[in-house]
């Protein structure tokens, strides 16, 4: 348990403990009953997308571990590459849990769990809460080996986001599409400035409504991994803006397996995917998704700061 205050509440990223040591506890050093419990936290926080894809990229973890461990045995990895790699601690119990204030129904605290392609952020004040930022990422993004091949913990982040693109006519990609190299990473990655603030791209209100219920289930498949009321008042806020608000831009292939990146983004939400990988085969997704002004619930608190002056 750590104070609203301590710095460290509004740092994230989504390396392995390796090379980012995590503040809190290790989800590996839970006892089961504080597993069971934890678990109904995250279901409580998250629809059932949302919460099986935490499981299934920590599980992926493990499976990359011995992705790793095979191509050793073969003798494609030298010595020194796999100590290395090993040092990089991936496992699915390498995940922290850190608090920040004191849990109650009234006044403010917050959750970290974070860990390699994984950073959850609730800020609860009072009865509201925010739940930006939230990183999701896999490596690999499809499974190709052992008996989990054909795993694809994100799976419609990528499939939805091809299915819009390829709707497209010549003279909407001419907007949407851009010939920039595809960014090594998510462009508000945690190293860099965490809004964008210039739009480019297509807006949704220049596509016909086919292509704008594939894009809304392009922003579904994000703002879904919430629990139902939170993604209802997250969707709210976007219809509000009006898709004349909402732009979408493509960097990259416009088919899978080659790197490509595309962002969506409003002046409420940004939508960030990137799958570029080190191998430059595009099986390495990272994504997230942002609220303006309220990533580790900033609005909240500047308000309920405000009406505490105030009284």
């Amino acid at each position: 348990m750590f104070t609203m205050e301590d710095s460290m509440r509004t740092k994230w990223t989504n390396l392995p403990l390796g090379l980012a040591p995590r503040a809190g506890l290790r989800y590996g050093d839970f006892s089961e009953e504080s597993k069971i419990k934890f678990h109904k936290v995250l279901s409580a926080i998250f629809s059932s997308q949302g919460y099986l894809k935490t499981f299934s990229i920590m599980q992926v973890d493990d499976i990359l571990h011995e992705l790793f461990e095979i191509q050793y045995k073969e003798g494609k990895i030298p010595e020194n590459t796999i100590q290395m790699i090993r040092g990089l601690n991936w496992d699915y119990g390498n995940y922290f849990a850190a608090v920040w204030g004191e849990p109650k129904a009234e006044g403010t605290w917050g959750i970290k769990f974070e860990g390699h392609h994984i950073s959850i952020n609730l800020t609860m004040v009072d009865s509201e809460y925010s739940m930006t930022p939230l990183f999701f990422g896999s490596d690999p993004a499809v499974v190709e080996q052992t008996q989990y091949a054909g795993l694809r913990p994100l799976s419609k982040e990528e499939d939805y986001g091809f299915w819009f693109v390829n709707l497209l006519n010549d003279e909407q990609k001419a907007k949407a599409v851009f010939e920039d190299k595809v960014p090594g990473d998510i462009i508000t990655s945690p190293d860099r400035p965490q809004w964008i603030s210039e739009f480019r791209g297509i807006k949704g209100s220049e596509l016909n409504p086919e292509q704008q219920k594939i894009l809304h289930y392009l922003i579904e498949e994000y703002i879904g991994n919430l629990e139902t009321q939170k993604a209802e008042e997250y969707m709210a806020i976007l219809h509000e803006g009006g898709l004349d608000q909402v732009y979408f831009s493509w960097i990259g292939s416009l088919e899978p397996m080659k790197p490509h990146y595309y962002l969506i983004h409003s002046p409420d939400f940004i939508i960030e995917y990137d799958n570029v990988g080190f191998l430059d085969n595009a099986n390495h997704i990272h994504s997230i998704l942002r609220q303006n002004n309220n990533d580790f619930g900033a609005d909240l608190l500047r308000k309920h700061r405000m009406e505490h002056n105030h009284n």
